[in-house]
C-alpha cells in the first residue's frame, strides 16, 4: 500500500480541489518522501501544487483508498492567500463541500470530504468548518 500526504484546505467553508489538465479534481497532496515524515510532505506537496505555505497544518484522520493510504491534515488558508497552480496542475479552485459530491472528482476526495464534513458538523446541522480549523 502507498502512503499519501494529503491536504484539506479550509477557508469561508470552502475546500480546495486541484486538478491536472484533463483530470479529476482532487485534494492536494502525494507521495510521502522515504526520507521525510507525512506532515512534511503534506507541507512540501501544498506548496508544490498551489504555491501555498500552510502557516498551521493540523493532522486530521487516515483514509484508506483502494491502494493508497492518506495521511490526511487539515489546513486554513489566509483570505490574502490565492492558491495558484504549479508543476502538474492545471486548476486550483474553491468548492463547498455539499458540491463536491457532484463534480467528476477521485473517489478517495470525495470520501475524504465527506468524512471531514460529517465529523464537522454540529449537532444543529451546521456546517463549521472554519471553527473546526481554527478550534
Amino acid at each position: 500500500m502507498k502512503d499519501r500526504a494529503t491536504v484539506l484546505c479550509i477557508r469561508d467553508d470552502r475546500i480546495l480541489l486541484v486538478a491536472r489538465a484533463r483530470s479529476r479534481w482532487a485534494l492536494p497532496g502525494g507521495r510521502i518522501k522515504r526520507t521525510e515524515s507525512s506532515i512534511d510532505a503534506a507541507r512540501r506537496e501544498l506548496v508544490e501544487e498551489t504555491g501555498v505555505i500552510a502557516l498551521q497544518i493540523d493532522y486530521c484522520f487516515h483514509f484508506q483508498g483502494f491502494s493508497t493510504l492518506h495521511h490526511v491534515f487539515v489546513a486554513g488558508i489566509p483570505a490574502d492567500v490565492t492558491p495558484e497552480p504549479r508543476n502538474e496542475i492545471a486548476r486550483c479552485r474553491w468548492f463547498a463541500p455539499t458540491k463536491i459530491a457532484t463534480l467528476s472528482a477521485s473517489v478517495p476526495t470525495r470520501g475524504i470530504v465527506e468524512l471531514f464534513t460529517r465529523a464537522a458538523t454540529m449537532p444543529d446541522g451546521v456546517l463549521q468548518l472554519s471553527e473546526r480549523v481554527s478550534g
